[in-house]
């Protein structure tokens, strides 16, 4: 229900790569696809707790977007969103449920950011740099579960409305590139994101069907809110 309030909201690359330092950036009128989804969970924890005033919004935010909740630099952030997910589970915000959908683990090295510094305008910065091969170092000693795409059909029962869907890829060293939030119509999973395509929409066809269409996709993450 949140989530919808934010259909036709402009879609905006990198809103978070702005200033010459690391800080905690509140941008509703522009999102990604990551921003969206850390937007409507963080007011949906608010609506929870039945807290409101601005500060509880920005630090519930900072919590979500940041390793350990702790904003300190940009190293901090959590930029690789398999490690997004496993960090907010730490925290007790979320919960992987790939596995119990039948998801498969895999292996795979991630270190896009690493290996495409010039991608990255933080990146010239060596101590950033340093800082993020060492995250990827750390990421490599984890685990990779991902429901394939042929098997999502199957499950699909089993996602629930307001889960949260990563896009797993086969691209090299990355892990996803794209995240939303399921949404049931008609008796089937959509979803809802902050798209490529110029908003927040919901896709016209079903899930399953969406990625069909995504020549790098392999399947799905799914986390559920647990708050």
């Amino acid at each position: 229900t949140i989530g919808k309030t934010f259909l036709g909201t402009s879609y905006v690359d990198k809103t978070l790569e702005v200033g010459e330092t690391e800080q905690l950036v509140l941008n509703l009128r522009g999102l990604d696809c990551t921003t969206f989804v850390e937007n409507v969970i963080a007011f949906g924890k608010l609506v929870k707790s039945e807290t409101y005033a601005i500060d509880n919004f920005t630090n519930t935010l900072q919590t979500f977007r940041y390793r350990d909740g702790v904003l300190n630099g940009y190293p901090s952030r959590l930029h690789y969103f398999t490690d997004w997910i496993r960090n907010n589970a730490q925290k007790g915000l979320v919960k992987d449920i790939t596995i119990e959908l039948g998801g498969e683990i895999v292996s795979k090295p991630i270190n896009f950011m690493g290996t495409h510094r010039k991608l990255y305008p933080f990146l010239a910065s060596d101590e950033n740099h340093e800082a993020i091969l060492a995250v990827e170092a750390e990421l490599a000693k984890k685990e990779l579960c991902i429901l394939p795409q042929q098997m999502i059909m199957e499950k699909e029962h089993l996602i629930q409305s307001g889960d949260i869907i990563a896009l797993a890829t086969s691209i090299k060293g990355l892990d996803v590139t794209h995240t939303g939030l399921a949404i049931e119509q008609d008796g089937r999973i959509h979803l809802l994101h902050a798209s490529s395509a110029g908003e927040v929409t919901i896709t016209k066809v079903p899930l399953i069907d969406y990625l069909k269409k995504i020549k790098s996709n392999t399947g799905i993450i799914v986390a559920r809110p647990m708050f």
